[in-house]
């Protein structure tokens, strides 16, 4: 199902390699405003091809990129290859060292009908028609979205573990995450990975509207190249992680809420309709809230705090419509009851509220509340890995950054370009 191709990576070269900390960079939405300003002050970041500035971004990243190449400051393998990608990490609180085993290589930017890449949350059409210009222009990937596949053998994982013996990079990240990468050139070991990869599915995990504008990008170039069997405008950036025997969590995204109209009062009261609501003592406790119970939430207003619980029976009014892998999810009755029937806002309206905002760090949902700016936050729990396999599995999407898989592949460590006279390989020679 899954055809998966090695590629010639564009890389930072051999001399920047001790800087490699410096000139990698995080997705964009992870990192708040200030980090970002950080990055973009190093002209040779690459956040300047990832997530360019200016009028116009994709000609600044095109030019960019231009001279990034005529300077050697990029230079790209001459041999296709595997690039195994391993993230150890610790979460808050623990001493054990955890480790998310995975290999970056082109996927076929298939379509979502082909129900061959699954995916499992909504996007913001902006978001995309930005993402399908850069690509456009640039015709480079500056970071790979992330898919999950499922192998219960682990048929790949000793080939990975020889290959990151010997690092092309080691490095640690914005969040201490130790970033390793190491390369498979060997024609053989590659072949495995494309048998093994054939019969699989892949759930996305992350990088929604980077993939939708690499699907986008692929059927305006339908008909270019007709004599050719490998062509780049087909194919996709990836880092690809076994379901099975590693290391995926699944860290919550919170909600801001901006410019509400309605008095606190009046607010409260609408809530109690379908919520038990009972307050809270301590608002910056909620961040270590357990969350054991499905369907609650805490609710940050000025200095006050509350926890929500949908009222026993509420559950059988709402979202009838949706398959129960969908009605089940907290955050599908969040964005129904307290978005759309209390707030006003419709469904498809949220994917582009300006009054709705997603935040991962607690700690800024306190701040962005107590200064005034946000007019609430409600924080919500994580979910489990059983329940996106689910979805994905229904065919039916989750509202809008539902997840955040944790940790964010890095952008930087290659680039893969999607221009032809680069991407151009006899590739059918890995295929046994």
């Amino acid at each position: 199902m899954a055809e998966i191709i090695p590629l010639k990576a564009w890389r930072y070269a051999e001399a920047l390699t001790p800087k490699m900390e410096e000139l990698t960079a995080p997705l964009f939405d992870v990192v708040s405003e200030r980090q970002r300003l950080l990055l973009y002050e190093n002209p040779l970041n690459s956040i300047h091809l990832s997530v360019p500035m200016g009028e116009n971004p994709a000609q600044n990243a095109l030019a960019t990129l231009n001279k990034w190449k005529s300077e050697g400051i990029i230079q790209q393998d001459k041999q296709p290859g595997i690039y195994v990608y391993y993230q150890y990490f610790r979460l808050p609180g623990e001493h054990d060292e955890r480790c998310r085993k995975g290999f970056i290589a082109q996927i076929k930017a298939y379509e979502w009908s082909d129900e061959v890449i699954l995916r499992h949350e909504n996007t913001i059409v902006s978001s995309v028609n930005d993402r399908i210009e850069l690509l456009q222009t640039s015709q480079m990937q500056a970071s790979p979205t992330h898919g999950l596949y499922v192998d219960t053998e682990e048929l790949l994982e000793k080939y990975m573990d020889e290959a990151i013996a010997e690092p092309l990079y080691e490095l640690e990240d914005y969040q201490g995450v130790r970033e390793v990468m190491g390369l498979i050139q060997d024609p053989d070991i590659i072949s495995r990975f494309l048998e093994v990869l054939k019969d699989k599915q892949v759930i996305l995990a992350d990088g929604h509207h980077r993939l939708e504008g690499a699907i986008e990008y692929r059927k305006s170039m339908h008909g270019q190249l007709p004599d050719t069997r490998w062509k780049g405008h087909d194919y996709h950036l990836m880092y690809l992680t076994n379901t099975f025997g590693n290391h995926l969590k699944i860290l919550p995204t919170h909600r801001l809420f901006y410019g509400l109209e309605l008095s606190r009062e009046v607010l409260l009261e609408k809530i109690r309709e379908w919520f038990e609501v009972k307050k809270f003592a301590d608002p910056e406790e909620l961040g270590g809230y357990a969350f054991h119970k499905p369907h609650t939430f805490g609710l940050v207003m000025g200095e006050e705090s509350y926890m929500l619980e949908l009222k026993v029976g509420k559950f059988d009014q709402i979202n009838l419509h949706l398959p129960e892998s969908i009605r089940q999810l907290d955050l599908a009755i969040l964005h129904e009851l307290l978005f759309a029937r209390i707030l006003g806002i419709a469904i498809p309206d949220q994917r582009n509220s300006d009054q709705l905002v997603y935040e991962r760090n607690f700690s800024r949902c306190l701040q962005e509340v107590r200064s005034g700016k946000a007019s609430f936050a409600v924080i919500t729990r994580e979910l489990e890995m059983k329940q996106v396999l689910e979805v994905c599995r229904s065919g039916h999407l989750m509202p809008q950054k539902s997840t955040y898989f944790y940790p964010k592949a890095l952008g930087g460590l290659l680039f893969a370009s999607i221009k032809q006279d680069e991407f151009e390989f006899d590739y059918e020679a890995f295929f046994k």
